[in-house]
């Protein structure tokens, strides 16, 4: 049951209502105001001040001022009027629920239409920034643009003079020649440019200038290159089938994007970047932040949950902190994925098969962690490193029956 609050004070005008209330130490994060036209409530646990208006006040003009140790209301009234008390008389509790019911209600209302009108407005101020940036880009646009044909223009007009110049130099070269065999008959023009000389109608000398052409093109090769396979392995030992589903599935997990989390309108678009998050994951990782290591990985498997590296990673730090059931569920996830077997997922499937195997043993079920490092062995049969621990765990597994059987 709360105590309620009766040391509150209050004074009126005729067109407001004053009303002060003391919080007995209270902060003021720590106060709940609930306020309509006939309903108040200060809650600060566990003090309760609870008022029934005597008339409807105007909710929307109305103020609260919580500081120094007291919470002061300033109600104005929606008619202008003396007040014979602050709240209604009645001892009715049937009415005072129905008072209180619809309060909250009219303050969910207030506060659902105000969640819905930030929300207008945020859309609105991005409606706003996309258009702006649209123009600023469309104005840059056309001043490139703009640019360009100042360019285009300028590089045309210096074209055509110098076309026109060497137009010019031509006709001018051409008349000296003319002036030259006029005056010199015999004379050879210079080059390797043979000359026949013809006469007009009006028995003017003309040169005809047949040009030498130039001998054939040289013979070369040109070199072909091809673009190298994905996979190492020869056209002969792979399989084609296998590989191109494996290539087809890691391509459809690039493209694969949660639209469903509330939490994308929050993030960066690095964060939004499952490969961005698993490299936070691993640099936590390698700094010993196991758990930041594990937040960075689950949000990268929220936003796409068909990579399989992060549910290994995940694994790897899930056994660090001794979460080993989770370690076993996060392996087991990411050997589902990383199917079909093929070379190019070799090594992922040998961390997930012994980070799975690890947790298994952890948790004493060292025949099922055995299988998976035999697992591992078959993908890596020379190495050593996996032939040791699998021995360690056959030793293990042999002592255990010898002990069973000597009981």
């Amino acid at each position: 049951m709360p105590l309620h609050v009766t040391d509150y004070t209050w004074t009126q005008t005729d067109s407001t209502v004053h009303i002060s209330v003391p919080l007995k130490g209270a902060t003021a994060a720590g106060v709940d105001i609930v306020s309509t036209e006939e309903y108040l409530k200060v809650h600060f646990p566990p003090f309760l001040f609870e008022a029934f208006l005597f008339e409807p006040v105007d909710d929307d003009r109305s103020s609260a001022k919580v500081g120094n140790g007291v919470a002061v209301f300033t109600l104005p009234k929606k008619t202008h009027k003396v007040w014979e008390h602050l709240m209604i008389t009645t001892d009715d509790k049937e009415t005072k629920r129905k008072i209180r019911e619809r309060a909250l209600r009219t303050q969910e209302q207030k506060l659902s239409a105000e969640l819905k009108q930030k929300a207008e407005k945020r859309q609105a101020e991005k409606k706003y920034a996309l258009e702006t940036m649209m123009k600023l880009e469309r104005e840059e646009k056309d001043r490139i643009q703009q640019m360009k044909d100042a360019e285009r223009e300028k590089t045309t007009a210096e074209l055509a003079a110098w076309q026109l110049r060497q137009k010019q130099e031509a006709q001018e070269a051409q008349r000296n020649q003319n002036h030259q065999i006029q005056q010199n008959p015999g004379t050879k023009l210079p080059g390797n440019r043979q000359t026949d000389i013809r006469k007009n109608n009006q028995g003017e000398t003309l040169p005809k200038i047949r040009a030498q052409l130039p001998p054939p093109r040289t013979c070369g090769n040109i070199p072909v290159t091809f673009t190298p396979r994905v996979f190492p392995t020869a056209l002969r030992e792979s399989r084609v089938p296998e590989e191109e589903e494996w290539l087809k599935k890691q391509a459809e997990a690039r493209r694969a994007m949660s639209a469903e989390l509330e939490e994308l309108e929050d993030l960066t678009e690095e964060e939004r970047n499952p490969d961005w998050l698993k490299q936070k994951g691993d640099k936590c990782f390698s700094n010993g932040d196991y758990v930041g290591a594990v937040n960075a990985y689950s949000l990268g498997i929220r936003l796409n949950r068909k990579l399989p590296a992060l549910y290994s990673n995940r694994a790897a730090c899930h056994l660090k902190l001794r979460n080993l059931h989770k370690a076993v569920e996060d392996s087991s996830k990411a050997l589902d994925l990383l199917t079909p077997a093929v070379s190019a997922n070799a090594a992922a499937r040998v961390r997930a098969s012994v980070r799975r195997g690890s947790a298994f043993c952890q948790l004493e079920l060292y025949a099922e962690g055995l299988q998976d490092y035999e697992a591992a062995l078959k993908i890596e049969p020379h190495n050593e490193e996996l032939q040791r621990d699998a021995q360690i765990i056959r030793d293990i597994i042999q002592v255990g029956r010898k002990d069973r059987n000597n009981k």
